[in-house]
C-alpha cells in the first residue's frame, strides 16, 4: 500500500486522524509528562522533592524533546535547566534548548554500559550539583522516573479514551523513555483488556527483539532521534505489548515526505516510525478497527537531517523530488 493513497487528513477533536481503507489511524500530540516531571505548582506535578525555589537546578539527559519541554518549563517557573545531550543530535534541537535558556552539555553517543551515556552522566552531576549547588538539584530522570507514565496514564489515556468514546482498538508507538507506551497502554488495557498494544521499534533499537523473541538484541540503524531504547526501563516494567514492528527509515520517510505533500503535516521521524507502525498494525487487524498512535513534534526540529537531500543521499536514503527542486 501506497502511504499517499492511505493518507486522508479528518479531525476528531484535538486528534489528526488518518484513514486507511476502512480502518482509522488517529495521532495525537501530547506534551505533558515535562511539566509533570518537575512542577509542583497548579497541582501538576508529582515530584514533591522538589523545592519550590527559584535558581533550584533540574538536570536531565535526553536526546530529544524531554530537554526542551524541560528548558520551557524551567524558565517559566524559575529553575536552572541544564540538559546533557548527543552530540550527534540535531542542531535544531539543540538551539531550541539554548534559546529557552538551559545549559547544553554536548557527549558522544556511547553504548548505556559506558558511565559517559548520556542518562547516566546527568544522573552524576545532578548529584554533583546538589552537593555543591546552594539551592541544590535534582535529576528529571526520565527512563525511571515511573512519573512519566503516570503522567500518560493520568492525562494522555484519558483524553484520548474520552474524546474517541472508548471506540479504539489499537494503540501504538515508538519508545524513548517508555513513558507514553506506558502510560497509555496500562490506562487502556485497564478500560478494555482487548485493545491491542503495539510497539514501532526503529532500527538499532533492541524492545522488537525483546518483544518477539523475549532477547533484548539490537540490528540495523536508523537516523530518528530520541527513540529507540536498548533496556527494560523501569517505564516498561510491566507492560504488556500485543504486536511489535521493527520500522526501518526507508519505510518511515516516505511517509513523512507524503504527508508534507498530501496532507500539509510536517513531521519528525519518530512520528513516521509511529505511522508505519500504525498501519502494520491496521494491516493485522483488518477493516472496521480504530488505531491511535502520536504524532510527537514538528519536522522543523529535524530540517538540517530529515529533509536535507544532501544528508540523506549521504546516508544512502530516498529523498523525495519535491525536496531536491
Amino acid at each position: 500500500m501506497n502511504p499517499a493513497q492511505l493518507a486522508a487528513p479528518g479531525a476528531v477533536g484535538r486528534l489528526k486522524a488518518i484513514a486507511m481503507k476502512g480502518r482509522r489511524i488517529k495521532g495525537i500530540r501530547p506534551g505533558r509528562n515535562r511539566h509533570r516531571l518537575i512542577c509542583q505548582r497548579e497541582r501538576c506535578v508529582a515530584l514533591d522533592v522538589i523545592p519550590d525555589v527559584v535558581g533550584h537546578h533540574i538536570v536531565e539527559g535526553t536526546a530529544g524533546n524531554t530537554g526542551i519541554g524541560l528548558a520551557m518549563v524551567g524558565a517559566a517557573l524559575g529553575y536552572r535547566v541544564v540538559i546533557v545531550f548527543p552530540r550527534t543530535q540535531s542542531k535544531e534541537k539543540k538551539d531550541a534548548i539554548r534559546l529557552m535558556g538551559a545549559e547544553l552539555i554536548e557527549v558522544d553517543a556511547v553504548p548505556y554500559a559506558n558511565p559517559n551515556h548520556y542518562a547516566r552522566y546527568s544522573g552524576q552531576l545532578a548529584e554533583e550539583l546538589n552537593r555543591t549547588e546552594p539551592n541544590g538539584a535534582i535529576w528529571a530522570n526520565q527512563f525511571d522516573n515511573t512519573d512519566n507514565r503516570k503522567a500518560h496514564y493520568d492525562t494522555t489515556a484519558p483524553e484520548i479514551w474520552d474524546q474517541l468514546e472508548g471506540k479504539l482498538d489499537g494503540f501504538i508507538c515508538a519508545v524513548g523513555s517508555g513513558g507514553t507506551l506506558g502510560g497509555v497502554s496500562m490506562a487502556f488495557k485497564e478500560r478494555n483488556p482487548a485493545i491491542q498494544i503495539g510497539l514501532a521499534d526503529p532500527g538499532g533499537a533492541a524492545l522488537y527483539g525483546f518483544y518477539t523473541e523475549g532477547e533484548l538484541c539490537a540490528s540495523g540503524t536508523s537516523i530518528t532521534e530520541g527513540i529507540g531504547q536498548s533496556r527494560i526501563t523501569k517505564n516498561l516494567e510491566g507492560v504488556v505489548v500485543d504486536k511489535a514492528y521493527r520500522i526501518s527509515d526507508e519505510e518511515a520517510l516516505p511517509i513523512l515526505f507524503d504527508l508534507v505533500q498530501e496532507v500539509g503535516l510536517c513531521l519528525g521521524g519518530s512520528a513516521g516510525v509511529n505511522i508505519a507502525g500504525a498501519m502494520h498494525l491496521a494491516r493485522d487487524m483488518g477493516p472496521g478497527h480504530t488505531i491511535v498512535t502520536i504524532l510527537c513534534d514538528h519536522g522543523s526540529r529535524y530540517q538540517s537531517k530529515l529533509y536535507n537531500p544532501a544528508f540523506l543521499r549521504e546516508k544512502g536514503l530516498p529523498v523525495p523530488a519535491w525536496l531536491d527542486d
